[in-house]
């Protein structure tokens, strides 16, 4: 099948950067939210990083305006899946949210519609059980920036069909991105791995082994780690982090237990640089 409209469910981070993505690539795409500020915010979001673009020479003014001209927001599900060819979910790691918008999407989206999640560590397989037919699931993992990161995790799910998995590749290869194939599991690949890094880190924090900053520096240069843990789950959200780490220690066991010190830090309302303080004082531009 041949994608020509892309949908994007939820104009958060992560689907304000799919939906750049996909207008960029040459896609007509949908970008729809329930919440007008938060479409505007995604708007906002898609110009800023274009102009951002040109001014390091990496855009054109033409492709500033064919990007522009690809994007339309819609306010309902069914308004953004009527045409929809490819229909990409990008709303909160909350299962029951999930499964509600692919139950709507299985009356609402056309019949030859992939129907693709961008969850970074629930299942795929759970998603598509509510789908009268699963085999048209899967999971599309994209990396924030979404513009900037090159990898994409297409996620099967155990009834997702070989021409279902084939879209979605060629769709994400048309976005210029680098697709790895990984079978349905909790946390997949990268989610997994990070979470484990990411927990051990703080660990180590609360231990007063090293400072934030100085933990951060060590994995930089001593392991070529493009940003420390602490740097990415800021840019991620810790509440983010912990919901995954709570539902990687129900289904993977002990080794995942979230780290109480991260607990503590969502409780407190640090959840990173969405509100100017995580592991980081962005406001003071400080290390705790």
């Amino acid at each position: 099948m041949d994608v020509k409209t892309v949908a994007v469910l939820g104009a958060g981070t992560m689907g304000r950067g799919i939906a750049y993505a996909a207008a960029f690539g040459g896609f007509r795409t949908i970008l729809q939210d329930v919440s007008a500020a938060q479409l505007a915010k995604g708007l906002a979001y898609i110009r800023q990083s274009l102009d951002e673009g040109i001014a390091r020479g990496k855009v054109t003014a033409e492709q500033k305006e064919r990007t522009l001209a690809n994007l339309s927001t819609a306010a309902t599900i069914p308004d953004a899946a009527l045409e929809a060819d490819l229909i990409i979910e990008a709303v909160p790691e909350n299962m029951k949210l999930k499964a509600e918008i692919f139950a709507a999407l299985d009356s609402q989206a056309p019949a030859h519609a992939v129907l693709a999640t961008n969850t970074s560590s629930l299942s795929v397989t759970e998603i598509a059980a509510v789908l009268a037919r699963p085999a048209r699931c899967v999971g599309m993992h994209f990396f924030n920036p979404v513009p900037k990161m090159k990898l994409l995790e297409l996620v099967r799910g155990i009834e997702t069909s070989d021409e279902t998995l084939a879209v979605a590749r060629a769709a994400g290869e048309r976005l210029g991105k680098e697709c790895v194939v990984v079978r349905d599991s909790p946390g997949f690949v990268t989610s997994r791995i990070n979470a484990m890094i990411g927990n051990e880190a703080f660990y180590m924090l609360e231990a007063g082994v090293a400072s934030a900053a100085d933990i951060d520096k060590a994995l930089k240069l001593g392991l070529n780690h493009p940003m420390g843990p602490f740097e990415l789950v800021d840019l991620v959200g810790l509440d983010v982090r912990l919901s995954i780490l709570e539902y990687l220690h129900r289904t993977l066991g002990e080794k995942f237990r979230p780290c109480p010190l991260l607990a503590q830090y969502v409780k407190e309302g640090r959840l990173g640089r969405k509100v100017g303080r995580g592991v980081f004082d962005y406001a003071a531009g400080k290390a705790e």
